[in-house]
């Protein structure tokens, strides 16, 4: 355990981004998962990186590695920090200083990357991933993490017990609520917790060590066969076996400016479902999560992009929008667009509907247009006429992604023949 005054701890924050994102095709078919947009002007990161900043931790590393480029690119010209007081955010790529091979895993991802918290010679690492939406001040967690010595803090949400074989699930000593007994992945039978049987604790993915802990933890993982690197899957249990893992109750963790209806929000969108579902969650009358909170702002970087405009108002023939997140550069031009979001240049044109859709920076809808609980990607260009989400048959045989639930998806780069009524 360090030696260094607890109140005065150096933290150092390390954001996992090399995820690939395979159940988010095809919005990672080109990109990084957490560099996928969100919430109109956004980029999954923009969460992590923002609940970091205003936790006040301003040294932050972003580990990345799958089709970065663009998740580089956005940090870069986003996240600029006081230089002058010594303050960054850095993104990193697999630099291949132990061997010619990429990460391995999470795990694998700190260890070939020691060189940077030997650079800043933190006390705390706080170890977060890229690719929630969520609000959470991680000094609270920290804090916790200094009183009770935990070799481990693993931040967890509760879950209903009914949906526990959707999670790796924290059970915990029923004699000391906080210390981890064991980590369960999707178990269908899970004990429930001891103030609430009928919730269990879900990992986020978001951990605190004292930075020599994790350094050790890591080097140890490296020699081991069979491991997997993975910090939830490997390095979390080993301390759990030892009894120094402990749990972080996303329910204590209280943000500036929450509402009753968005505490502890969190959602994982790592499938297409999840995704859309966490955009209706931002845009609906009462947002379950609510991106107007200026206590704890989102923050990003979206342009310079004119204001958003709304034209012709003359018979059928009117541009509206209601129960919809419309970004700056979007023209609505005698279209209507309900329960929608609306990423930055965005035109939609007359006579044109959109219900209950996400549509990504440039996407152009021309006239006569019918689109219906579809996602549709970056500068794709919807000719007259088409219909998108209403035959899904139809859908299929034009290569969209058509989920069980009925979303439909319209890749980057997708060109779309002709018009429905063409």
């Amino acid at each position: 355990m360090a030696t260094w005054s607890r109140n005065r701890a150096k933290v150092m924050a390390i954001v996992l981004a090399g995820g690939e994102g395979k159940r988010l095709m095809p919005l990672t078919a080109d990109r990084a998962k957490p560099a996928v947009p969100f919430g109109g002007i956004y980029r999954l990161i923009d969460f992590a990186l923002s609940n970091v900043v205003n936790s006040g931790y301003l040294k932050v590393v972003v580990l990345t590695q799958y089709k970065s480029h663009s998740l580089d690119t956005h940090i870069t010209k986003t996240w600029r920090m006081s230089n002058l007081l010594g303050n960054y955010v850095a993104p990193v790529p697999a630099q291949q200083r132990l061997g010619k091979h990429w990460f391995a895993g999470s795990a694998d991802a700190i260890y070939q990357s020691m060189n940077l918290i030997h650079d800043e010679k933190p006390d705390i690492v706080v170890v977060v991933g890229a690719d929630h939406v969520y609000r959470m001040d991680f000094s609270q967690m920290v804090a916790q993490h200094q009183e009770t010595g935990a070799g481990v803090s693993v931040a967890a949400i509760r879950q209903p017990r009914s949906m526990a074989d959707q999670f790796g699930v924290i059970d915990v000593d029923a004699e000391d609520p906080k210390r981890i007994s064991q980590f369960l992945e999707k178990p269908t039978d899970p004990p429930g917790l001891p103030d609430s049987p009928d919730e269990v604790f879900a990992s986020m993915g978001n951990y605190v060590f004292d930075a020599d802990v994790l350094e050790q933890a890591v080097r140890e993982d490296a020699k081991k066969e069979g491991s997997k690197h993975d910090m939830g899957g490997d390095i979390v249990p080993a301390f759990v076996e030892r009894g120094e893992g402990y749990v972080y109750d996303f329910n204590d963790n209280d943000v500036p400016g929450a509402t009753d209806r968005d505490r502890a929000y969190w959602r994982d969108v790592g499938s297409i479902d999840s995704y859309y579902d966490a955009h209706i969650d931002a845009v609906s009358v009462h947002p379950v999560f609510n991106l107007y909170n200026e206590n704890w702002p989102i923050l990003t970087n979206y342009g310079c992009h004119p204001p958003a405009k709304f034209v012709h108002g003359a018979g059928d023939r009117v541009g509206h929008a209601v129960n919809s997140a419309v970004s700056p550069g979007v023209v609505i031009s005698g279209a209507t667009v309900s329960d929608s979001v609306l990423s930055p240049q965005v035109r939609v044109h007359s006579f044109s509907t959109v219900s209950g859709s996400v549509l990504l920076d440039g996407v152009n809808v021309a006239r006569g247009c019918t689109i219906e609980r579809a996602i549709i990607d970056k500068y794709v260009h919807v000719p007259p006429g088409t219909s998108i989400g209403v035959d899904h048959e139809h859908d299929r045989a034009r290569g969209f992604t058509v989920t069980d639930s009925g979303l439909v998806v319209v890749g980057k780069g997708t060109v779309i023949e002709g018009g429905d009524s063409a």
